[in-house]
């Protein structure tokens, strides 16, 4: 009897494991059938064995397709039967899908970030105008905002305008403005203040739900 025995080690692998083994002994059942009629009709017995297993898929459009497709995977596309559908072979399901081209930004003030580019891009495009100057001064102080989160100490303003003019190709020239930018102060400040109101939403919360914890009936 213990000849008999059938370990796992020795079994042939799973193809699709959710299916289990005695699904892959049908399909290997299947694939040895001398006519192709009786292959159609076991390969169609399978299929509803597998929807049946999948009940949750029914409503999923082109279900069948996808079951015609797994039932050929099992059998290692070594299953001569016909499927309504049109049959993936081998070579496409191994086939290699071509590499993502990924956008490449080496920006040389990377502190900044990319959007701050973008943005300087389409401040280009505008006219001269008080709507462009005033995106203008908005990205400065935005610029500027960046440094800040970058270096903590003060940046004065012209250090902000060199390299407004250098991304903007020499299109945005605000070294000889005389109107200052946002304070550095200020703007760490309202970062400190947006900081401090989330931690103390946090501390409120937390407080809320132990005291609702606590006064919780205990059985």
């Amino acid at each position: 009897m213990i000849d008999d025995i059938e370990y796992n080690t020795e079994r042939e692998q799973l193809i699709i494991p959710e299916y289990g083994r005695h699904l892959q002994k049908m399909v290997n059942y299947a694939k040895e059938l001398p006519t192709k009629e009786e292959r159609n009709k076991v390969a169609k017995s399978i299929i509803n064995v597998m929807g049946n297993m999948q009940p949750h898929l029914r409503d999923v459009p082109d279900f069948q397709h996808k079951l015609w497709d797994q039932l050929f995977i099992i059998a290692d596309f070594e299953l001569d039967a016909d499927s309504p559908y049109p049959t993936t072979t081998k070579e496409e399901l191994n086939e290699r899908p071509e590499p993502l081209k990924y956008p490449q930004n080496f920006p040389k003030y990377r502190f900044y970030g990319n959007n701050i580019k973008t943005m300087i891009d389409v401040a280009n495009t505008w006219e001269d105008g008080e709507l462009k100057e005033a995106l203008t001064y908005t990205i400065a102080n935005h610029m500027k905002k960046c440094f800040l989160n970058w270096n903590k100490d003060t940046v004065e303003d012209y250090v902000i305008f060199n390299h407004l003019f250098e991304l903007s190709d020499g299109k945005i020239d605000l070294k000889g403005s005389e109107e200052d930018l946002t304070d550095a102060t200020t703007l760490m400040r309202n970062k400190t203040k947006y900081s401090n109101t989330n931690t103390t939403t946090k501390k409120a919360h937390h407080k809320k739900s132990t005291n609702a914890n606590r006064n919780r009936k205990r059985y």
